[in-house]
C-alpha cells in the first residue's frame, strides 16, 4: 500500500490499517507506532488502540485508531470478520496452533471434502465456544494463557459466538484451508480444535490471516515497515 497524499491529525484522531506480520503481538503494534508517532511529533503522549487482538503467530489486518477516533473502536470491534485459517489435520497442539510442539496424533485418512462440508455445518449460526487456554481471557485478573504457561490447569466457560460462514478453500490431506465470516469473539484456533474432533481426528491451525473486519480490507492496510520508513510524511503533509 503507498501513503495516500492528504493531511494526518493524530490527535483530532486517525484510523490506520497495517498488515501485521507474524511474530508481533497486537500491543508491539500499537506500542510501536505509538512511540514513532511520538517521537516523529515531538511530543510526549498520543492516544493508540486497536480495534481486535491478533495471536502473535497470525497475520492481516489490525485496525488502529489514535487520538479521538480511539472512540470508534467499541464499534470497529464489532464488526463482522473474515479469516483464512490453514489447517493441519490429523493432530493436536496445546494451544492449538504452532506455538506449542505437536502432543497427540490421530488417523485422518478418512476425511474427506464431503465429511468436512458435513462438519462444518455443525459450527454455522449461533454457537457455544470454549475459548483456548492459550488466550488472553481473563480470570480473577489474570490472562488465561499465563496460567497454561505456567502448567497450571483451568477451566473456561463457553461462550456464544456467531459463525456466519465456513467455506472450503482448499484441501489435500492433511492440510485443508478454509475461509471463516465471524462475529466478535470467536476463536478460529477453538473453532478448528472442535472441527477436528468432529471430524473424528485431530486439528490444529498453521498459519492464520485476518483479511477484513466490517468495511476494513487487508488489501488496503500497510506494513509496519512501510509506515516506519515513511512516517515523515505521515506527520508533515
Amino acid at each position: 500500500m503507498s501513503n495516500p497524499v492528504r493531511s494526518y491529525n493524530f490527535f483530532e484522531g486517525e484510523v490506520l490499517l497495517f498488515d501485521k506480520g507474524s511474530g508481533w503481538t497486537s500491543s508491539d503494534l500499537v506500542q510501536k507506532v505509538r512511540n514513532s508517532l511520538c517521537h516523529a511529533l515531538g511530543i510526549k503522549k498520543l492516544k493508540v488502540g486497536h480495534a481486535g487482538t491478533l495471536d502473535p503467530l497470525a497475520t492481516g489486518l489490525m485496525v488502529l485508531c489514535t487520538g479521538k477516533s480511539t472512540k470508534k473502536i467499541e464499534s470497529i470491534q464489532e464488526g463482522e470478520k473474515e479469516y483464512i485459517a490453514t489447517i493441519k489435520l490429523g493432530a493436536t497442539t496445546p494451544s492449538f496452533d504452532k506455538e506449542t510442539e505437536e502432543d497427540n496424533v490421530f488417523e485422518f485418512k478418512h476425511i474427506t471434502a464431503e465429511t468436512i462440508q458435513d462438519a462444518v455445518r455443525l459450527f454455522t449460526g449461533q454457537v457455544e465456544q470454549v475459548p483456548p487456554v492459550y488466550s488472553a481471557v481473563k480470570i480473577n485478573g489474570k490472562r488465561a494463557y499465563d496460567f497454561a504457561r505456567a502448567g497450571e490447569k483451568i477451566k473456561l466457560n463457553p461462550r456464544k459466538v456467531v459463525i456466519e460462514s465456513i467455506e472450503i478453500v482448499s484441501f489435500n490431506l492433511p492440510e485443508l484451508v478454509i475461509k471463516v465470516v465471524c462475529g466478535k469473539g470467536t476463536y478460529i484456533r477453538a473453532l478448528v480444535r472442535d472441527l477436528g474432533k468432529a471430524l473424528g481426528s485431530g486439528a490444529y491451525l498453521t498459519a492464520l490471516r485476518r483479511a477484513r473486519i466490517g468495511s476494513y480490507n487487508v488489501d488496503d492496510a500497510m506494513t509496519i515497515e512501510h509506515f516506519l520508513n515513511n512516517i515523515t510524511s505521515f506527520v508533515t503533509n
